[in-house]
């Protein structure tokens, strides 16, 4: 588990899961720190909580702007999800919106449907709010409440709420120009009409009509709720990808957030090292393997601006990148990067921990992890991931075609694959990582042992055998058994786990093919 201390005080979400990594429960809060804390620093009388205390092994956090995108964010990662801790939002219906209709004299309605005929806006995760600035909007600017136009002026023509369009009392224009106030005022540019209705609430309370005075104040506040912008749901009919980075030292460390027509689906981190042009490669790489969408938010102009008509040449159709400079975009593009920044002071105290745990001197910044892949001695394969800060760096990846042997003898396999990449590195003059970990037990441990020995290479080693996630390590006789909800254990399992589903993935490609080595 985290450092509750390094947890950060912004509204957002958290995500429990547990010792699979399965996410077991999700939750919104104003304040992440005090939110998350309170369910490990208390005492809990609740069989429920207590459960998803214990249960509980990792911490995934998604930060937001507000209290308001917290909540449509919980809501869509909850339905996303399905946690089984979670039961109030499971069966919820999508959060609805104000809908502008498209009609010849446009009226102003609630829609939970996002495809629905008009202009949208929101989402309103308060239904009371979003009924209040309905009617205040609807009653302000004199809009018609009725399904079809009647032949006569109805009731609130004549107590002055409508200019009943209806009997042609006003032109087209003059109704449309209302609407396209309304419109104005509903994507949160409410300044003039705040201001209006603050000198009415005034005069109101100073001639002592108190009750006028606190519809108004109502009104006021439902006109406040609009100027919260909600970056985390918005109405879009295209996918897009918003990417941000923090570099720190020599290593950039990136997250990707995937939005489909606007509602985040993912959150994908990834670190590499440092390089000149790292965006165009990071770029190129990543739609290598994922779906390129419509359009790519990015912090800075590639350098390479042919990339752009690369990618919509792949995907065969138009890719736009945008590098926005203000506006919903940019506070979007702003919110990735602080997503960075908590995710990096979450896994550099997993390498810290792990540090201490392994009773090493430095902190195993970079490490690389091995597994071998085969079906009964045949397509033999062997993979090496690389993990920095604690993220994978999927460019530091590599992958093994076995070279002396083709069995079902996994020592053999650690044995080749290790010796091949240390040798290489040695030969290059390239830096060794910071820490070698092997999948599985004594007998691999002693198989990397062996092949560092014979090039003299030096570097710290440990392996990680499956189910009872025991360590093993040079020199000393009994495995090492950690906490498994310990920040240094998971690192280590999410490096195993990955070294694993790499060379699965490789074997499976191989045999696909048909390829015998």
């Amino acid at each position: 588990m985290i450092d509750l201390k390094l947890l950060p005080t912004d509204p957002g979400c958290y995500a429990y899961k547990n010792t699979d990594a399965a996410i077991i429960y999700i939750g919104k809060a104003k304040n992440l720190k005090k939110r998350v804390s309170s369910y490990f620093t208390k005492t809990h009388e609740d069989p429920k909580t207590k459960a998803l205390v214990n249960e509980t092994a990792d911490i995934e956090l998604f930060v937001t702007s507000n209290e308001v995108e917290a909540l449509i964010l919980e809501n869509n990662l909850v339905k996303q999800h399905q946690p089984k801790y979670n039961i109030l939002l499971k069966d919820a219906r999508s959060y609805a919106y104000l809908l502008v209709t498209d009609e010849t004299y446009p009226r102003l309605l609630t829609s939970r449907k996002k495809d629905a005929r008009g202009s949208l806006y929101g989402p309103f995760v308060s239904g009371e709010y979003r009924e209040l600035v309905r009617k205040l909007l609807v009653n302000s600017f004199k809009l018609r409440t009725c399904k079809r136009l009647p032949k006569r002026a109805c009731l609130r023509y004549h107590i002055g709420l409508c200019n009943a369009p209806c009997e042609a009392k006003e032109t087209r224009h003059e109704y449309d120009s209302r609407v396209e106030t309304v419109k104005h005022f509903l994507k949160g540019n409410v300044n003039a009409l705040k201001k209006e209705l603050k000198n009415e609430m005034h005069e109101q309370s100073h001639t002592q009509h108190y009750e006028q005075a606190k519809t108004i104040r109502d009104q006021l506040h439902a006109l406040e709720y609009l100027e919260v912008r909600q970056n985390v749901e918005q109405k879009r009919n295209y996918d897009e990808n918003v990417m941000n980075f923090v570099r720190e030292d020599n290593t950039v460390h990136m997250i990707v957030f995937t939005l489909n027509k606007g509602v985040l689906a993912t959150k994908q981190e990834f670190s590499f090292p440092h390089s000149e042009d790292f965006l165009d490669e990071f770029i190129k790489q990543y739609y290598a393997e994922n779906p390129i969408p419509s359009r790519i938010l990015i912090p800075h102009p590639l350098a390479d601006k042919t990339i752009q008509i690369y990618l919509t040449h792949v995907r065969g159709a138009n890719v736009r990148i945008h590098i926005p400079q203000r506006g919903s975009r940019k506070e979007l593009l702003d919110l990735v990067k602080r997503n960075v920044e908590v995710s990096l002071v979450k896994e550099n105290y997993r390498v810290t921990d792990l540090k201490e745990k392994l009773e090493l001197n430095f902190n195993p910044v970079v490490i690389e992890g091995f597994d071998v892949s085969h079906t009964q001695g045949t397509y033999v394969v062997g993979s090496m991931v690389r993990f920095v800060n604690g993220t994978a760096d999927k460019t530091g990846y590599r992958r093994f075609k076995m070279r002396s042997y083709q069995s079902n003898d996994d020592f053999q396999g650690i044995y080749e694959i290790v010796k091949r990449r240390y040798t290489r590195l040695k030969a290059e003059s390239k830096q060794y990582p910071d820490l070698i970990l092997i999948d599985g037990g004594r007998g691999q441990l002693n198989a990397a042992i062996k092949a560092l020995r014979e090039i003299n290479a030096h570097i710290p080693l440990v392996s990680l055998a499956k189910q009872e996630e025991e360590l093993y390590m040079p020199g000393k006789p009994e495995p090492l058994r950690l906490d498994k909800k310990s920040d240094g254990l998971r690192l280590l399992m999410n490096v195993r786990d990955e070294s694993h589903r790499f060379a699965i993935t490789y074997h499976q490609l191989l045999r696909k093919k048909g390829f015998i080595p």
